[in-house]
């Protein structure tokens, strides 16, 4: 079964392609425009976007704010602000008026622009930075976020008196000690809501958290979506896991809900779910509060059920208890009657419409992966992009295929063949039907070399979509047949395929991948099935070091990426402890430690053979690069062929254009020697 791709979803279909048309490649992927989230103006006549655009010299992206007028069929999309010096990112629309952060005259701030065009104006004036913001609906206050000590009065930043003869080091009572990517300070992201006139935003704000201890948004992730406003611009809902000595081993965020003007601490609305919920979203008539919630505490990737709370009498409904997805956005319609969710499903991330009085499931798009959702009385406005097209924005109209707004990247694109894929499907573990796709180089004749690819999560997807981290269509523009299979553990195949990897890391989803590997060889002529790499990250660089040990004669080269190397260690040197521990039972190592060690790829360094790269970056604190440094140690002393790359401003993922250039380097650089012939 082919990925058929829509000629609105397709990258711009040339109707006589250039005589020179050649390959995609990471040069290419890195100068993309890349569209943000859009937000629609009241009336659906405008739609504004940030779009970043990449500063190679400077190794970073810079933004700037677009326009298109959603009245005028086939207009183009203009630009509202773009001052090459000036990051301009982040818009909203309340009114007729677009807000906006700025970082013109070298510090961020919120400014605003008239949606037709004009000059910008600053709106505030406070100091010490901020990590987001959001305008009420009534458009006379800003909710801003920011890293501030917990119970900071204001938005001003405490005064800190350092004693010139102190030492450097940090020291800590409780965990996280670090997170993500960086070491605790101290702070935490709080709110503020600051009142909006005519002559700005100023002052210093007032805060809202009270004496909450926590991210609000949670971190790392956490943004805009984990806040919202009531319409009547009182009441201010937000997420957030209240920190305590067991902050690392919980995944219980609350949904509280706070007066705007401070005058009352917040009130929590799910405190009897000790398990996640998030993203609360107020419909538009006031009366309903949307959010998901997860059942089992502890476990990150449980299903995500969309729920709705009458906001006077505090009942609540799960609406989506019978539908076996996982909600992973919510956006409410005009009228209040239906909600906007997306979710995986099958190798896609649709669009559905979900009656918010009977819970009825409606899928809106096919093809392709739905990012970013903008709501407008003639319907949702979405970002979709897919395996072989980044991001564009299209409109969802009545049942007909999405109608394309935009072509963004059509002449960085031109000329550039994309490769073909194609889905399958195989009996794999517990003989489940477990599906994969195999992707095409362009123009290709006779057989091409294997890079199986092994996705991270591990509760994740090799689904239908852009990346510019791993991206199937550049290893097909180096000449290789890309193959990657969705094991047992992925998501968008019910909550019971989800579930079934944890305990289970080196079992079923390896079955899976040594059957899928095969299936694809068997089906697919054009593969050599004797001249194979394999390649992941995360879960997936996990998998390549349980590969070394129990598939160790299958491929001719391994590119392992921020994986685990020994359990053990990990264990006791990662961040999110929840994590770690549910995925092997749900006890720490001491209590259960042949849990662990039942998938300890360092137990089976004695069987490695395979030539492997290994990646690792140093503001990983996630899997930290201490892992990769053991794995590159072991096959180093076992005389194995083997590279070791370390990106030391880099962390899970790698993100600097020149990086990600240098990665691609080295990754096919590896698998070209090793698949030579």
């Amino acid at each position: 079964m082919k990925i058929m791709l829509s000629a609105s979803l397709a990258v711009l279909a040339l109707a006589s392609a250039p005589a020179a048309a050649r390959q995609l490649t990471i040069d290419d992927v890195t100068m993309l425009s890349r569209v943000g989230a859009p937000t629609a103006s009241p009336d659906g006549h405008w739609l504004v976007w940030a779009q970043r655009e990449t500063d190679l010299a400077a190794d970073k992206g810079r933004f700037d704010l677009w326009r298109l007028d959603l009245t005028t069929p086939g207009a183009s999309p203009v630009k509202l602000l773009a001052d090459p010096q000036v990051n301009e990112n982040d818009p909203q629309i309340v009114g007729t008026t677009v807000y906006f952060t700025s970082d013109k005259g070298g510090d961020d701030a919120i400014w605003s622009v008239p949606i037709t065009g004009g000059t910008p104006r600053r709106l505030t004036s406070f100091k010490g930075g901020f990590g987001g913001f959001k305008v009420a609906p009534t458009g006379d206050k800003l909710l801003v976020w920011a890293d501030r000590k917990p119970g900071a009065p204001s938005l001003e930043p405490a005064m800190v008196k350092k004693d010139p003869n102190a030492g450097a080091g940090r020291t800590y009572d409780q965990l996280f000690v670090r997170h993500w990517d960086t070491w605790a300070d101290g702070t935490r992201s709080q709110l503020f809501v600051l009142p909006l006139t005519a002559a700005g935003a100023t002052g210093n704000g007032v805060p809202l958290v009270g004496t909450l201890v926590g991210d609000a948004p949670s971190k790392p992730y956490g943004g805009a979506e984990e806040v919202s406003w009531s319409p009547d611009g009182r009441t201010v809902y937000f997420a957030m896991r209240e920190a305590g000595r067991i902050e690392s081993l919980s995944t219980n965020l609350d949904i509280f809900s706070v007066p705007a003007d401070g005058s009352a601490a917040p009130v929590n609305l799910t405190a009897a779910n000790k398990a996640t919920d998030n993203l609360p979203t107020v419909s538009p008539d006031g009366r309903s509060l949307a959010y998901f919630a997860m059942r089992r505490p502890g476990f990150e990737a449980d299903r995500q059920v969309l729920t709705l709370r009458d906001i006077a009498t505090g009942k609540t409904v799960s609406l989506t208890e019978r539908w076996d997805r996982s909600v992973g956005s919510i956006a409410w319609a005009p009228d209040s009657k239906s909600l906007y969710v997306t979710a995986d499903d099958t190798q896609e991330t649709p669009l559905f419409r979900v009656d918010a009085a009977t819970g009825a499931v409606t899928r809106l798009t096919q093809e392709g992966h739905v990012s970013a959702v903008a709501i407008t009385p003639r319907g949702p406005v979405v970002a979709i992009d897919s395996l072989t097209a980044p991001a564009d924005f299209y409109r969802i109209a009545g049942s007909g295929a999405p109608q394309r707004l935009t072509q963004v990247n059509a002449a960085k694109l031109a000329g550039i063949e994309m490769p073909t894929v194609t889905r399958f499907n195989f009996k794999g573990a517990n003989a489940d039907t477990v599906w994969g796709y195999a992707v095409k180089p362009y123009g290709s004749t006779g057989k091409v070399p294997v890079a199986y690819m092994v996705h991270g999560g591990p509760q994740g997807s090799s689904n239908n979509s852009w990346s510019y981290r791993w991206n199937p269509a550049v290893f097909a523009g180096a000449g290789y047949g890309l193959v990657a299979v969705d094991f047992h553990g992925s998501t968008g195949y019910g909550q019971g395929f989800t579930d079934a990897i944890s305990n289970n890391w080196g079992g079923w989803p390896l079955e899976d991948l040594q059957k899928g590997l095969k299936a694809a060889t068997d089906k697919f002529a054009w593969l050599d099935a004797d001249n194979a790499c394999a390649l992941g990250a995360s879960y997936g660089g996990y998998m390549m070091n349980w590969i070394e040990g129990q598939w160790p004669d299958r491929f001719k080269c391994i590119v392992q990426h921020d994986g685990v190397f020994d359990a053990r260690a990990m264990a006791y040197e990662t961040e999110e402890l929840w994590f770690d521990e549910w995925e092997h039972g749900g006890k720490a190592y001491y209590e259960d430690p042949q849990a662990f060690e039942k998938w300890n790829p360092v137990n089976y360094v004695a069987k490695w053979k395979t030539p492997m790269l290994v990646i690792t970056g140093e503001k990983d604190f996630r899997i930290p690069y201490t892992q990769g440094l053991a794995t590159f140690t072991a096959l180093q002393r076992r005389g194995i062929p083997s590279r070791l790359l370390v990106n030391p401003n880099e962390n899970h993922w790698v993100l600097k254009p020149k990086n990600s250039r240098q990665w691609y380097g080295e990754v096919l650089g590896w698998m070209n020697k090793w698949t030579a012939k």
